[in-house]
């Protein structure tokens, strides 16, 4: 599912919903999930899943083209875990259903 499918799902929900409105909708959730990890917080939508930042450090690496020590900075990088109900429920092949 891609974000204009997440936006007809939505006003396929909620048929009162305009779909500039169930844009907005997604617009503001991703917007607001993309905030809180840049700030360095956790996203949990319980039972589905959570998304959080991993801190990497420094390091010297090596080009595996020219064997040259290339040094690697420090980097923060967003990771998804699934929650227990998503992975029963992908594991069951859940289909189209409502996940709530």
């Amino acid at each position: 599912m891609n974000k204009m499918e997440l936006i007809q799902a939505l006003r396929d929900f909620d048929y009162q919903l305009s779909k500039s409105e169930a844009e907005n909708v997604v617009r503001l959730f991703f917007d607001g999930m993309a905030g809180a990890l840049a700030n360095g917080d956790r996203v949990e939508i319980r039972g589905f899943c959570s998304f959080f930042v991993k801190e990497y450090k420094g390091y010297t690496g090596r080009n595996p083209k020219t064997g040259e020590k290339v040094k690697i900075a420090p980097k923060k990088l967003p990771f998804f875990k699934p929650g227990k109900e998503l992975k029963e429920r992908v594991d069951r092949g859940g289909g189209g259903d409502r996940f709530v």
